[in-house]
């Protein structure tokens, strides 16, 4: 009986004015949300993860692994807060229930805060994923610039709330950060421009590394782009930078993406040909296209078009089955040599610029008049 009424006694004394059962309440809910903490550690390593390692695709072994620390950490929290519902803390003189309750609320959002910023690494992962595929090794160099990006701005956010949180107003924090942000975007106007136009050419794609391309005067092959630059190289060897803001505002003309190349002639032969020669070498050129290997077939003209000053001209207008520049080159030439061919074995000949002179004998012409003339 001694041994309860202590107990009893020693139960109903408070410190705070706060009873010291709830204390131990309070203190026995945190001891087992620490060991349930340990639980949900010992399942996500025993159990979890090892059915995650299971799976084909990584994606969901980096979820669990960023999810895992915040949810013990959430047990945690939401122990701390039953605690503090149990112990009814005072208002009074210190509102001591408000600061525990605003302790709740920032470990909240720190937890909130840490889970979003380990989930930064799964869409980094998959961008990653996504950027192996390509060519391009821009962006290969945006992934991480996105990454810290959004790091910073989840840390951004998580200060302002805890800010909040703690009862002070950000209005003017938020309008001395706008005007700072803005002297810092003047400043860093050209920079942000080129960052942007980088963005642009990932989105846009008008080109990939290794394209043979033509802006303005500029005509090259892509050797790199960059962040802040694209750099190509003339077929001189030279190598010209330019920035990726002034290069987006270019209209670009890409060589490289054609899926044919065209050969565009005109053949002239000489004024003494027939018309009916004329349609034989119009024909024998189509036959001759027809049969050529390195023509595209889909599509090819060969007409008499013009009467022009020195010849009777030919147009020859067709595509090769190759872009790339040698084969081409290549199929032009062989073209022209068919052509050639095809003209002498009709017995004609391809015309030279060439001009006929009419001369008049002067004297004679006035020989003729005087004669003319009554005496």
């Amino acid at each position: 009986m001694e041994t309860l009424s202590f107990l009893q006694e020693l139960i109903d004394q408070t410190v705070l004015g706060i009873s010291l059962l709830r204390f131990i309440i309070a203190f026995g809910i945190l001891f087992i949300a620490l060991l349930l903490k340990r639980v949900i550690a010992h399942i996500f390593t025993k159990t979890i993860f090892k059915a995650a390692q299971k799976t084909s695709g990584q994606m969901d072994d980096i979820l669990l692994k960023n999810l895992n620390k915040p949810a013990e950490f959430l047990v945690v929290v939401i122990g701390f807060y039953l605690g503090i519902q149990i112990l009814q803390l005072p208002e009074q003189p210190t509102n001591l229930n408000q600061m525990a309750r605003n302790c709740v609320q920032i470990l909240l959002t720190f937890n909130l805060a840490w889970f979003c910023y380990n989930m930064v690494s799964l869409l980094e992962h998959w961008l990653g994923h996504w950027a192996v595929r390509t060519e391009s090794t821009l962006d290969d160099h945006l992934v991480p610039f996105i990454r810290k990006s959004l790091r910073v701005f989840i840390v951004f956010l998580a200060i302002l709330f805890l800010v909040q949180n703690l009862g002070y107003s950000i209005s003017g924090l938020l309008a001395s950060l706008g005007l700072g942000g803005l002297a810092v975007a003047l400043a860093a106007k050209d920079s942000l421009s080129n960052i942007f136009g980088s963005i642009m050419i990932l989105l846009d794609r008008p080109f990939t590394i290794g394209d043979w391309i033509k802006a303005g005067d500029m005509e090259g092959t892509v050797d790199e782009i960059g962040f802040r630059s694209t750099r190509i190289r003339t077929f001189a060897k030279t190598q010209i930078t330019v920035p990726n803001s002034v290069l987006m505002n270019m209209s670009i003309d890409n060589f490289s993406q054609m899926p044919k190349r065209r050969i565009k002639l005109t053949v002239g032969v000489s004024y003494d040909t027939t018309p009916a020669q004329m349609r034989q070498t119009v024909a024998a050129i189509k036959q001759m296209l027809r049969e050529h290997p390195s023509i595209h077939q889909d599509f090819f003209l060969v007409n008499f078009t013009d009467f022009g000053a020195s010849s009777l001209d030919i147009m020859v207008y067709c595509f090769t089955t190759s872009t790339v520049w040698g084969e081409y080159l290549d199929a032009r030439e062989d073209l022209c040599l068919k052509i050639m061919e095809t003209v002498e074995g009709l017995g004609l000949e391809i015309a030279f610029p060439s001009q006929t002179l009419y001369m008049h004998d002067m004297d004679q012409e006035k020989q003729e008049k005087n004669s003319n003339i009554p005496n």
